[in-house]
């Protein structure tokens, strides 16, 4: 396992908590808060797009 420095959870209502990562690998994970051995990794530069296009309205039809 890489050595993953986690931000603080990302919280919705409820027990939704997601939190983000980034190691000295070059790359970027997603978790679900309390469960960080179990992640999804990809390139920071693929971490940057995805919240990009989030912020852009791209996943609101998700809401």
């Amino acid at each position: 396992m890489p050595t993953i420095t986690w931000e603080d959870p990302f919280c919705g209502e409820g027990a939704n908590c997601f939190r983000l990562g980034t190691a000295p690998d070059g790359n970027a994970y997603i978790t679900v808060a309390g469960a960080e051995e179990t992640y999804l990794t990809d390139s920071r530069e693929a971490l940057r797009a995805m919240i990009l296009d989030i912020k852009s309205g791209k996943a609101d039809h998700l809401l």
